[in-house]
């Protein structure tokens, strides 16, 4: 791609609060104004993906796999796909609402990345009405289970089914082509369920971060977005700790929930969309939409302590939708999925992701922001859409991988953070790109429409030596 349409802008100084007013897609921002769902790709006509002719491939990133997704549904129907994971060379895909959901998780052995075997799902029946989208996989060893366990987002589709709940459940994936269930967390049905979470170990101890947006405003401060749970064993989860905003000198006792009355006067959206723990298991950020990554030392997971959050420029829509750590967790890249580009008091432009030095948790430092092409591209009509904002991030080394929907994978050179350079970029055919993930040699991609891509560096031209991700 040509460089002149990679935007690099370091920063310095303090920067100023911004608002955003509520926007709304299902599970982003249900409770705003604006009416879109992933998968359907509203508004993807004007999108060019820059694919070479003939080729799948585009600089440096090659598809080596993209295998046909098998059908689970006993009516026949697909699903649409979610998030990607690894774990022990085995790839696992949740599934989102496409028809009713209840896709549950794919699971695919990688023994041969470029022939990808599905050999499993789990948590497709276990609760009707719902969906599957986020699986994270670690090996914990506790007093009560030892192995591999996975812990799988659970969302209702409409709250007032009778049959539905939402949470998470808790499977033995230690032999994965026989997941067994082992247990189900729940939050409070006023709320559609846990959105994004993550699983960590302490020790002999396991504990899972959850979000759960809306949960504070629709029960009214009875549950809250952010709840640490207890499952070290998997069969009895217990919820250690919640996270209460208004324990913050900027959020008020008169919170609702959800409609902050920040410092500068403005109203913005405040809940949970997303949460991740170091390897430590020490520290974990929480993506908390206006109110920036919020971060907590969790090493007493029933005490947590607040540390310092992220900002946004007075000009800036905030929607801190996902983190992931760099440098041996000195360096926060923070995601912003903004897929309304065009407010009134605010710059046009879709999200795009910012990268701070956070060695003084207390004061997180922006060092920079990287945009692409499509940042900018905003049409006069038809504008909102998921396709040209940025999603998820991934680390290996010094190379950053950036979800982007319509644009793909995009591999980012953060050896200097200040100064990030994309290298690569994959594009499949009608891009929709969820998420993505590093592994081994290899990386993985999850589209909407299509499933798990697998995906290799196409010569020497990317800084990935670390270890990989698990």
């Amino acid at each position: 791609m040509d460089s002149r349409y990679i935007v690099k802008t370091a920063l310095t100084g303090v920067l100023a609060f911004s608002m955003i007013l509520p926007v709304q897609a299902l599970a982003h921002d249900e409770i705003g104004d604006v009416n879109i769902e992933k998968g359907e790709r509203a508004n993807y006509e004007d999108v060019v993906a820059p694919v070479m002719e003939g080729s799948k491939n585009l600089k440096f990133l090659k598809e080596v796999a993209a295998p046909e997704m098998e059908i689970v549904r006993e009516d026949g129907k697909q699903n649409s796909f979610a998030d990607v994971y690894a774990h022990k060379g085995y790839a696992y895909v949740g599934t989102h609402v496409q028809n009713n959901g209840n896709g549950g998780v794919r699971v695919f052995d990688l023994k041969d990345p470029a022939n990808p075997e599905e050999i499993a799902v789990f948590a497709n029946d276990d609760i009707p009405g719902t969906w599957q989208e986020k699986v994270i996989v670690k090996s914990i060893s506790t007093p009560e289970f030892k192995g591999d366990l996975a812990v799988v987002s659970v969302q209702q589709l409409d709250k007032t089914n009778p049959d539905s709940k939402g949470g998470f459940l808790l499977y033995d994936v230690t032999n994965p082509e026989t997941p067994k269930k082992l247990g189900f967390w729940e939050v409070s049905k006023k709320t559609r369920g846990t959105h994004e979470l993550y699983l960590t170990t302490q020790g002999n101890r396991a504990v899972v971060v959850a979000a759960n947006p809306y949960a504070d405003y629709f029960s009214h401060g009875e549950e809250k977005d952010f709840q640490i749970v207890d499952v070290t064993d998997p069969t009895n989860p217990e919820t250690l700790w919640q996270f209460d905003p208004r324990m913050l000198p900027e959020v008020s006792d008169d919170f609702n929930g959800y409609h902050w009355e920040s410092p500068d006067g403005k109203t913005r959206p405040l809940f949970n969309h997303s949460t991740m723990v170091d390897e430590t298991g020490k520290y974990a950020y929480v993506s908390m939409w206006d109110l920036g990554t919020v971060m907590f030392d969790i090493s007493n997971p029933e005490k947590p302590e607040y540390l310092g959050r992220t900002d946004f420029a007075s000009d800036q829509q905030g929607s801190a939708h996902s983190a992931t750590l760099a440098k041996g967790g000195t360096i926060l890249i923070e995601t912003r999925e903004v897929y309304n580009p065009v407010r009134e008091g605010y710059e046009e432009a879709y999200g795009y992701t910012r990268i701070f030095d956070i060695k003084d948790k207390s004061n997180p430092k922006l060092l920079s922001e990287f945009k692409t092409e499509l940042t900018y591209d905003i049409p006069e009509e038809n504008n909102v859409t998921f396709a040209k904002t940025v999603h998820d991030p991934k680390v290996r080394g010094n190379t950053l991988y950036l979800s982007h929907y319509a644009g793909g994978v995009v591999a980012v050179d953060i050896t200097n953070p200040s100064d990030p350079t994309e290298i690569a970029r994959y594009t499949p055919e009608e891009s929709d790109v969820w998420g993505v993930f590093v592994d081994r040699n290899y990386i993985l991609a999850s589209d909407i429409g299509s499933g798990l891509k697998v995906l290799q560096s196409n010569g020497n031209k990317q800084k990935d030596q670390s270890v990989p991700q698990s």
